[in-house]
């Protein structure tokens, strides 16, 4: 695991090398590096969310955001290190806009790169603070920053679930022994307005499901 996937400016040299993987159920060459999450290949657990989330978002129509956004609102990534989950959705909804942040500079220009070289114009990258503050999302996917500690990473939450559109739903991603159990508990305790379930489980992650009522 590298150790500074969270900073905004990561040490060392930037140089960025093939890999791949699969997105959207074909295989992708993509750009990583030293200095962001899971560099070498697809971590398992962003290998659940997005082997989970078609049949998810499926049961999970946005019907009730209809007279807030259409049912196009756009999709945010938070935490998108080099792309996996962003590049996915846009893949697979190329009609919809797709938000992909992160405070790593790094994540965010390999991001751009893979966006490009996958031909993906559906792709919006940014830091955090350059989301318009009136974008609001039919829906959140996320393998989020577990190791940034508790404080930082329920920060992160309450500043972007309440984002969602009426009727829009968070995928997050979490390892059980990390916590999912008890991350899945705070966001019920601390969101009203939510339901709160584990969608999915496999191989010791969690996908934890919050819909806005």
């Amino acid at each position: 695991m590298n150790q500074h996937y969270f900073s905004e400016t990561p040490a060392g040299d930037f140089t960025p090398r093939e890999i791949e993987v699969e997105l959207a159920g074909a295989a992708r060459r993509v750009l990583t590096a030293g200095g962001v999450f899971s560099p070498e290949h697809l971590d398992q657990g962003t290998a659940t969310l997005l082997s989970a989330l078609p049949g998810l978002t499926e049961l999970d129509v946005v019907a009730d955001a209809t007279d807030v956004l259409p049912d196009a609102a756009p999709i945010l990534d938070v935490g998108c290190g080099w792309g996996p989950i962003a590049l996915a959705a846009a893949l697979e909804h190329t009609d919809r806009e797709v938000w992909a942040i992160d405070v790593n500079e790094r994540s965010r220009e390999l991001t751009r790169r893979n966006a490009e070289l996958l031909g993906l114009a559906n792709v919006r990258v940014a830091a955090p603070e350059e989301v318009p503050a009136d974008l609001a999302f039919a829906e959140i996917r996320s393998n989020p920053p577990i190791r940034v500690g508790k404080e930082a990473l329920h920060g992160i939450l309450t500043a972007w679930l309440p984002r969602l559109v009426p009727g829009g739903a968070a995928y997050l991603v979490v390892a059980k022994h990390l916590g999912a159990d008890s991350l899945q508990r705070w966001i019920a305790e601390s969101f009203d307005g939510f339901e709160v379930d584990r969608a999915a489980r496999k191989k010791g992650f969690h996908v934890i499901r919050a819909i806005r009522d």
